[in-house]
């Protein structure tokens, strides 16, 4: 998956420049159990040197760092349909990006080599949020996705290169699972124009024994998307076992169109 030009891939990422991928993580709490990561669901509680669930974040002298910053373990560019994203600058072209790691363990993910693993285990390349940017430009890119993986996990990458490409005139895509904390989303909401999100299942314990998610969390997710004015498109994964009921689809379409998402693709 990864194609980046080799004038920006670094020499070799080691721990002696890990610390140059490591920043302050936005909306962590401490509480008297350890230090609280509240991005998503998961709400991990770390005590000293633990690694979150997505093994993005770290506790780090009492203080929650991201370890996913600047350095991606896929670049590319993708017509805007493979996000996939149909109504959004079709015909288009985005700059893509992942770092690794993600907050679900989905049994049927096709990117699970990068997903199930954490920046540490990867070849990844230095591309801070400037040079995301510039490099958008370059290949007259209309948007970048922050997508392969689960850009929620990288949430602070996530938001300060969209924040700059806001500002040089780019959009912004979030391809990802929705499994994210009110308040998060929102912040993120004021700098991604489209969106994709992954309705896995409609029913709750499918979506706990599939991906480890809870089904109201990523409704949620939808509600605040389509409140904010985000472009939302809906990707529904018909898995043959686990989510072709076609009780549990009818009730899907029952409520995407009692909320408000009948013209959503």
């Amino acid at each position: 998956m990864l194609c980046v030009p080799r004038h920006i891939i670094s020499a070799g990422i080691n721990d002696e420049t890990q610390n140059d991928f490591r920043r302050e993580a936005m909306f962590q709490e401490k509480t008297p159990r350890g230090v609280m990561c509240r991005i998503c669901p998961n709400e991990c509680i770390l005590k000293e040197g633990e690694l979150s669930q997505c093994r993005n974040r770290k506790v780090i002298r009492s203080v929650l760092y991201t370890l996913a910053y600047g350095n991606p373990c896929s670049v590319n560019v993708d017509p805007i349909e493979k996000k996939p994203l149909y109504h959004f600058l079709p015909g288009t072209r985005a700059f893509s990006i992942a770092t690794a790691g993600c907050n679900l363990a989905c049994l049927n993910c096709q990117n699970w080599t990068i997903s199930q693993t954490g920046p540490d285990k990867t070849r990844n390349v230095r591309l801070m949020p400037d040079k995301v940017v510039s490099e958008s430009l370059a290949r007259s890119c209309s948007s970048i996705a922050y997508t392969y993986s689960e850009p929620i996990t990288f949430y602070e990458y996530v938001f300060d290169t969209a924040f700059l490409a806001k500002q040089a005139g780019i959009k912004n895509l979030l391809i990802s699972n929705g499994y994210i904390n009110p308040e998060p989303l929102r912040k993120l909401c004021t700098v991604i124009d489209a969106a994709n999100i992954d309705l896995k299942s409609f029913n709750d314990s499918t979506y706990l024994r599939l991906s480890g998610g809870k089904l109201q969390a990523v409704l949620d997710t939808l509600l605040i998307l389509k409140d904010q004015g985000v472009w939302l498109e809906i990707t529904n994964l018909i898995v043959p076992g686990w989510t072709d009921n076609p009780d549990e689809i009818r009730k899907m379409c029952t409520w995407l169109s009692r909320n408000g998402f009948s013209r959503t693709p």
